[in-house]
C-alpha cells in the first residue's frame, strides 16, 4: 500500500500561514521567504491533492478542504512538539489565558485544570468564562490562549479536536413543572447553543415556553431545576442530585447534538500551553471511557475544493 507522507515542517507552515492570515507574516515567524513560503503551500496542496487556502487580495482564508486538514495538522503538530518538548526537558512555565464556556461541563474542566496546575508548578492560570462566541473573539484577538466553546455548522477559529455531546432535557424529581404550559425555561443568556436547542426542539412540536429563568451560571440553572422553578437542558455531566430526566413520553423531544471544541492557536502556543493542550485532550479520552462522548470526524470535502 502507498502512503502519502506529509512533512511536519510543510503542515507547520500551512498552520501558521492560515493563522496569522499571510505569507509575509507566516515567513518572518518560521524564519523563511516570502516566495519559500509560497512554494511550501503548493507543495503540500500537491500531495494532498486539492486547494487548501483562497487569497482574495490581502486575505487568506482556509477552504472547506483546509479547514478538514488544519484540524489533523494542529493535532500532529501538538504531538510532534509535545515530544520534542519532553525529550529536550523543556521547562515549562508561565502565564495560561484559558477560555471556558458558561454553558457546559464546568466542573469536570477545571478539574482536568486543577490537576494539570498541581504536575506543572510553575504555571499560572488565568481562567476566563463566557458565552462561546465571547471567547473565541477573545482567542481571535489573541486575549485568550486555549478556549472550550461550542459551535454550530461553522467552527471558530483555531479547532484543533471536537466532539459531540447530546443535550437533555431535565426537570425536578417529583414536580410536575414540566406539565405545565407554558413550560416554564430556565436557561441561559441568548447566544447559548443550549438555549437555542431547547426553543427549537419545542418549536417543532408546537409546544408553548417561555423563558422563567436566565443566568450565565451553570449553577444558578442547576438550583433553578432542583427548586421546580423550571426545565431546562444539561448533559450527563451536569446532571446532578434532585433531577429526573425528561423523554418523548414527557412530550420533550429529542434535542440536536452540540459540537463542542477545543481551539488555539498552535503559532502561537508555548510550551506550558501545548502540554495543558494535551492534558485536556487526553482528560476527554479518558472521560470517554464512563461518559458517552462522541468524537466528531465529520470531515467531508466539497467538489468544488477538488483539483484537477
Amino acid at each position: 500500500m502507498r502512503f502519502t507522507n506529509l512533512p511536519v515542517d510543510i503542515l507547520r507552515t500551512f498552520v501558521t500561514v492560515v493563522e496569522l492570515g499571510s505569507f509575509t507574516r507566516a515567513g518572518q515567524v518560521l524564519g523563511r521567504t516570502q516566495p519559500a513560503i509560497t512554494l511550501q503551500m503548493q507543495k503540500l496542496q500537491d500531495l494532498v491533492g486539492c486547494v487548501l487556502v483562497q487569497v482574495t487580495g490581502r486575505d487568506i482564508a482556509p477552504t472547506e478542504s483546509g479547514d478538514v486538514l488544519l484540524r489533523f495538522a494542529r493535532q500532529i503538530l501538538r504531538l510532534n512538539d509535545e515530544a520534542a518538548a519532553l525529550l529536550q526537558r523543556r521547562q515549562s512555565s508561565g502565564i495560561l489565558r484559558v477560555g471556558l464556556p458558561t454553558d457546559y461541563a464546568m466542573a469536570f474542566l477545571q478539574r482536568a485544570l486543577t490537576n494539570f496546575v498541581k504536575k506543572h508548578r510553575d504555571v499560572q492560570l488565568e481562567v476566563i468564562c463566557d458565552l462561546s462566541q465571547e471567547l473565541l473573539a477573545r482567542l481571535d484577538a489573541d486575549e485568550a490562549d486555549i478556549v472550550v466553546a461550542m459551535h454550530g455548522s461553522q467552527p471558530g477559529p483555531g479547532l484543533a479536536f471536537s466532539w459531540a455531546e447530546r443535550p437533555i432535557w431535565v426537570a425536578a424529581s417529583g414536580s410536575d413543572v414540566h406539565t405545565l404550559t407554558p413550560v416554564p425555561i430556565a436557561a441561559h443568556h441568548k447566544g447559548c447553543e443550549y438555549r437555542s436547542r431547547m426553543i427549537q426542539a419545542l418549536d417543532t412540536v408546537d409546544r408553548a415556553w417561555r423563558i422563567v429563568y436566565s443566568s450565565p451560571s451553570i449553577s444558578g440553572l442547576q438550583e433553578a431545576v432542583q427548586t421546580g422553578l423550571g426545565i431546562s437542558a444539561m448533559t450527563s455531566r451536569t446532571l446532578s442530585r434532585g433531577m429526573r430526566v425528561l423523554s418523548e413520553a414527557d412530550g420533550f423531544p429529542p434535542m440536536a447534538d452540540i459540537r463542542v471544541g477545543l481551539h488555539y492557536k498552535h503559532s502561537q502556543l508555548s510550551t506550558a500551553g501545548l502540554l495543558l493542550a494535551s492534558h485536556m485532550i487526553q482528560c476527554l479520552h479518558d472521560s470517554g471511557q464512563n461518559d458517552v462522548i462522541r468524537i466528531d470526524r465529520n470531515v467531508g470535502t466539497s467538489p468544488q475544493n477538488k483539483r484537477n
